[in-house]
């Protein structure tokens, strides 16, 4: 009888199945670039060489490329459609409790894992199957290792995929590259601007807005955990977007009042705060989700976030503080309008674009239990 019934559960789903040596890997990486993280900011005081600061910058950005990277990529394949609620971790404490849950820790040993096993995380997400799992194709078999992590940039899973797929991945792409970088110029600038003229704030009164504005980059993450259970990803980047764009314009109209400037700043960090795991749950939903599609848009939002912050300083320096605004009054309408292709594009996608069209009818099939 137990044979029986063992033989009726369904094969898990090569989506969601994870090997504990590559989760292992993955936790052990984040462990790792938080601490690096930590000793580099205990170690920039003593840094008195603009090589050597240089060098300890440089280390804190491998760190942190690698934490966003190998964080998002694991969450997104743990969860899957229900990503979008734990794209918010504290890094640090999360990677503790998944290595202890996991029995990872030697120094803690626990009875059992707590986390879900593999079988029953597919069987909760999967409905039972009438045919056997091995009349399936073999793109639909459980196979013991996980995809590599660049297999669907592969020429060969990309064989047949229809332009939108690509699109899909660049315009996201591009919105992350313009709200990201927004994120960085406005916290690297907005001290800058507000001691110029017209506005003349205090030195010390302007120190407060790059901490309100990352404060309420906290604060909007914390809300958007609720808020994303109940409220689809693609409305929360279109209110994001829409939300910096009439910020930047109210800022711009007021750009004498630093009542305005206060307001303003703390209204972009909570704008600004969720873009980015919402546009990767958005994305998820879009496609089927690959390690390769998360390395397009953590690439894009890290190339923005460096580009954008040296436009605006060369364009600060060359044309006075006005600029600053106008800036991002323009990447803010850049980012909508990418935003917009965006849509287009997903709208005209027929779905399952790496899918060969004789296994398509099948793969949808086995994609409705991921539809919401």
């Amino acid at each position: 009888m137990e044979e029986k019934r063992e033989g009726m559960l369904p094969a898990p789903s090569p989506d969601i199945t994870l090997p504990s040596c590559s989760l292992a890997q993955s936790l052990w990486a984040l462990f790792t670039s938080s601490l690096a993280i930590s000793l580099v900011f205990a170690v920039i005081p003593f840094c008195h060489d603009v090589k050597v600061l240089a060098s300890v910058m440089a280390l804190a950005g491998l760190a942190m490329g690698c934490i966003d990277t190998v964080a998002n990529m694991q969450l997104v394949r743990m969860y899957q459609k229900d990503s979008a609620v734990f794209l918010q971790l504290p890094v640090p404490m999360a990677v503790l409790m998944l290595l202890s849950k996991e029995r990872l820790l030697t120094c803690c040993p626990q009875r059992r894992p707590l986390l879900l096993s593999a079988d029953e995380l597919a069987l909760e997400t999967q409905p039972p199957e009438k045919e056997d799992a091995s009349s399936l194709p073999p793109k639909f078999q459980s196979h013991p290792g996980h995809e590599d992590l660049f297999s669907c940039c592969q020429r060969k899973n990309l064989r047949g995929a229809p332009y939108s797929f690509f699109a899909i991945h660049i315009t996201a792409a591009l919105v992350l590259f313009m709200t990201d970088g927004l994120t960085g110029a406005y916290s690297a600038f907005v001290y800058s601007y507000a001691v110029e003229k017209p506005l003349s704030v205090g030195h010390k009164v302007a120190g407060y807005l790059p901490s309100l504005f990352w404060g309420f980059i906290t604060l909007g993450r914390l809300l958007s955990i609720p808020i994303s259970s109940r409220m689809k990803p693609a409305t929360m980047v279109f209110i994001n977007v829409v939300g910096v764009v009439v910020t930047f314009l109210v800022l711009l109209i007021f750009s004498y009042n630093v009542v305005f400037l206060f307001v303003g700043t703390a209204s972009l960090g909570l704008f600004l705060s969720s873009t980015f795991p919402s546009m990767l749950a958005y994305t998820e939903d879009s496609l089927q989700y690959k390690g390769c599609a998360t390395t397009v848009l953590v690439t894009g939002a890290g190339v923005g976030e460096m580009v954008l912050q040296m436009l605006v300083g060369s364009i600060f320096q060359a044309q006075g503080s006005y600029s600053f605004l106008v800036c991002g009054v323009i990447f803010g309408c850049l980012a909508f309008t990418f935003y917009i292709l965006l849509l287009f594009f997903h709208r005209m996608h027929p779905g399952l674009p790496s899918v060969p069209t004789q296994d398509r009818s099948i793969a949808m099939e086995n994609s409705e239990c991921y539809q919401r």
